[in-house]
């Protein structure tokens, strides 16, 4: 995979996992305690240590666009 397929990917599952944690039925099962209350917390870190990796290729990502746009 090149890195601009990674932080596609990256990003896709952002969004996916940010649906989830924005969806009435989720807040639900936490609201109404059917699950741990703590997961919704684990979820929150999902989030920022995926946003924090796609940050971090980004940066490949934006060197290689500057390498070939100089040539």
């Amino acid at each position: 995979m090149s890195p601009i397929e990674i932080l596609q990917e990256f990003n896709s599952c952002y969004l996916k996992i940010q649906a989830i944690a924005q969806d009435e039925n989720w807040l639900l099962l936490i609201a109404d305690k059917k699950i741990d209350p703590e997961v919704a917390t684990h979820l929150g870190d999902v989030l920022h240590y995926l946003g924090e990796a796609m940050g971090c290729v980004e940066e490949i990502v934006e060197v290689k666009f500057n390498q070939e746009t100089e040539r």
